[in-house]
């Protein structure tokens, strides 16, 4: 494929607008872990789509909140950063919830010459959707776009409109290239994406995930958590938890991978500089 243009795009919004299953949906693959849980996309993830002579690099972004930890604040700079120096910035909002001011506040922070994406529209009805247009046309961007990416109802339309801004320019990425994250890295998220379905209520926020062995075809997991009462919940009764979550796993990677999960307790890691260096994040 000859690439004669080509751009970034970023993804903002607050957590859980569905950011990440649009990316994935786009992409026609999943590059990034997916939830219902908040804060659960910790870094930006580029994802890439090539059509005709166009390259779009879509980077997904954690959703912007109000921070409770060293953590919260670093992901919320991660987000930030990714408005400067790209060709388009796209705020997704959702279809089945009132705007409020956590997506006011993004929207500040978005270039007036923004896109609007209007996510969940599968979740709400005809009359719901038109009044969301409404409201979100009062926050003064241009252009905006009622999609499903659950579904993928409206986002070809808004993927043709977006190859159509890019500017020219070459290729960034190779055309059998479809995200930038190092296989580590996907490993640890599909640990804590599948730990991510099986905990409740606040323990997701206390999990994190690294890679610390790496001898092909063994991969060794370990799962932070911060006190010792979340290691047992995580583990199950007799393990059941891990093996689950290993299972899970294992079906996303090839044949013959041996994997081997192992819980240890970090207090208060999310407050940690050293620790979130340690997990890159």
């Amino acid at each position: 494929m000859s690439i004669t243009r080509s751009g970034f795009v970023t993804l903002i919004g607050r957590p859980n607008v569905g950011k990440s299953t649009l990316v994935n949906r786009i992409v026609g693959s999943k590059i990034s872990i997916v939830s219902d849980k908040p804060q659960t996309t910790r870094r930006q993830i580029r994802g890439v789509f090539n059509k005709d002579d166009t390259q779009l690099v879509f980077i997904d972004t954690p959703g912007i909140h109000k921070p409770k930890s060293t953590l919260g604040e670093r992901l919320n700079t991660t987000a930030s950063n990714s408005i400067g120096d790209v060709d388009v910035v796209c705020l997704v909002l959702e279809a089945n919830a009132s705007i409020g001011p956590g997506d006011k506040f993004i929207a500040e922070k978005a270039p007036k010459d923004a896109i609007v994406v209007l996510n969940k529209c599968d979740w709400a009805k005809p009359k719901q959707i038109l009044s969301q247009l409404q409201a979100a046309s009062e926050l003064g961007f241009s252009e905006y776009f009622p999609v499903s990416a659950r579904t993928g109802e409206g986002v070809d339309v808004l993927v043709d409109h977006l190859l159509s801004l890019m500017p020219e320019g070459p290729q960034f990425y190779p055309d059998d290239m479809i995200s930038d994250l190092p296989d580590a890295l996907w490993v640890a998220e599909l640990v804590r994406e599948q730990l991510n379905h099986r905990m409740r209520e606040e323990l997701p926020h206390s999990i994190a995930t690294r890679v610390t062995e790496w001898e092909w075809p063994r991969i060794r997991v370990e799962i932070l958590v911060e006190r010792d009462s979340q290691k047992g919940m995580v583990i199950g009764k007799g393990g059941s938890i891990l093996k689950e979550v290993g299972t899970a796993v294992r079906k996303q990677l090839v044949d013959g991978v041996f994997l081997e999960l192992v819980v240890n307790v970090d207090k208060n890691w999310q407050s940690t500089p050293e620790a979130l260096e340690r997990l890159d994040l």
